[in-house]
């Protein structure tokens, strides 16, 4: 079965605070639900059209481990501490090859 893996990357930051509390409630939820961060932070490049933006690599062993994580009511949870307005970010969720 291929892995899969949850792709954030944020367009726009407005409250600090209120991500550092989704973070908080986010990485337990996520790691608890079979997760592992790969890669999280700002690029080192950005090529192409590419942009200089937050962007967060999370692997889980399959696409159906990952739906389920985001889905969760930890992660919903965490999601709820960002708000409305926190973050502008791209969520995709796409299984490995």
């Amino acid at each position: 079965m291929p892995k899969a893996y949850l792709i954030s990357a944020y367009h726009e930051i407005h409250d600090q605070d209120a991500l550092a509390a989704y973070a908080k409630l986010a990485l337990p939820s996520l790691t608890g639900a079979g997760g592992t961060f790969l890669a999280r932070g700002m690029p080192a490049a950005a090529k192409e059209s590419g942009k200089m933006q937050r962007t967060v690599l999370i692997q889980f062993d399959s696409l159906q481990a990952a739906l389920a994580a985001y889905d969760s009511p930890g992660y919903q949870e965490a999601m709820r501490a960002l708000g409305n307005n926190a973050v502008v970010r791209d969520i995709r969720i796409i299984e490995g090859v």
